[in-house]
């Protein structure tokens, strides 16, 4: 079936296709060995000789076949060899070129950056990751755009990379994990929300690692991939919850978030949950005197992938006029397995304004793209 839509889409006169931004467009190093150009002597040595220290429940099993090389394609395996999402050359014939991708923000999985325990080589990981996206990628094809990757556990080393490539125009966006070691509404991440409202970047949270933080269910880690993907929702729905009710987007009202790889058909019901325990139990928290769902509308967006599919056409669309047509923003999530092909991504019929705005205009204006 995917095979089917790439030759088709491969097949399509260049005339019709609509230019599109991408929002989730995954990158991986070939292997540790890519990055050690920017890496210092120090920790190559640490690389080879001692590794990464992660740890978690599900961290490097394979639990489920399509889970192979991180839930990659089966289609996306480069023939010189290495994972998918580290080839330039098979991202730009399979998605970016057949598919009239005029930007693609960048997400970079792998190395286990947001898991590394180890703080100072998550430093030393982050910086490098950061030099060999915009190096290795961005420079090789300009509809290519970064996100910022930061150990957001350090807090204030986190503020002053972001500080540090804030004024690179290659970076567009900060990318966090939403499963951190706490609620990621605490004052000890302040200092990278700070920074981002500073320098006028917002922050993206994209599932990790499956052994990054805590587990994403309640009672602990789960036993399927199965479950594991569907609680992608829940964690940010936490995420959202914390950053309210703690007041980061009262003490920064120009912060940005934007939900990426989440789903967003949830939104209207948790901030309906929110706006009832709010208006009962708002004495405990007088730093948030506005209803909840006021500043998810006003500084939150959703990307699309995975989308969901409603039984009725009218109730997805219900959803997304709640939200806002210029909240929502196509991902496709390439090369993943649950990859969205951006001419089938979407089951309701858009109007030619609303297929404007998901597809290319919502981004461009948060991204701040030309």
């Amino acid at each position: 079936m995917t095979q089917d839509l790439l030759e088709r889409a491969t097949a399509r006169p260049a005339s019709t296709r609509a230019y599109i931004v991408d929002c989730d467009v995954h990158i991986t190093a070939r292997s540790a060995a890519d990055l050690y150009p920017w890496l210092p002597a120090r920790w190559r040595e640490h690389v080879e000789a001692i590794g990464p220290h992660v740890r978690g429940g599900l961290y490097n099993q394979e639990p489920h076949p399509r889970m192979m090389a991180r839930g990659m394609r089966a289609d996306a395996y480069p023939e010189e060899g290495g994972p998918p999402g580290c080839s330039l050359a098979m991202l730009q014939n399979q998605h970016l070129d057949p598919n009239g991708i005029e930007f693609g923000m960048l997400i970079a999985l792998g190395r286990g950056i947001f898991e590394e325990r180890n703080q100072h080589f998550a430093e030393a990981l982050s910086t490098a990751i950061n030099d060999w996206q915009v190096e290795r990628w961005v420079d090789q094809d300009r509809r290519l755009v970064a996100a910022i990757i930061v150990p957001q556990e350090d807090a204030e080393f986190a503020a002053a990379e972001i500080e540090r490539r804030a004024s690179d125009k290659r970076f567009r966006q900060i990318l966090l994990s939403p499963k951190a070691q706490e609620p990621l509404g605490r004052k000890r991440y302040w200092p990278i929300y700070a920074a981002a409202e500073r320098v006028g970047l917002p922050v993206a949270f994209h599932p990790a690692a499956m052994g990054g933080g805590h587990p994403s269910a309640g009672a602990g880690w789960p036993t399927y991939y199965l479950e594991e993907h569907n609680t992608f929702g829940t964690i940010m729905q936490g995420v959202l919850t914390s950053m309210i009710f703690e007041g980061v987007f009262e003490r920064f009202p120009k912060l940005k978030v934007v939900s990426v790889e989440g789903g967003f058909t949830w939104a209207p019901n948790l901030s309906w949950r929110m706006d009832k325990h709010w208006s009962r139990l708002r004495a405990e928290v007088p730093h948030v005197p506005r209803p909840p769902s006021e500043y998810l509308r006003r500084s939150v967006w959703f990307t699309t992938q995975p989308m969901e599919e409603t039984r009725k056409q009218a109730h997805l669309r219900d959803v997304i006029d709640w939200l806002g047509w210029d909240r929502l923003m196509f991902s496709s999530d390439y090369p993943h397995w649950d990859f969205d092909d951006p001419r089938y991504a979407f089951k309701i019929q858009l109007s030619d304004e609303e297929r404007r705005k998901v597809f290319s205009s919502n981004a461009r204006e948060l991204y701040g793209l030309p």
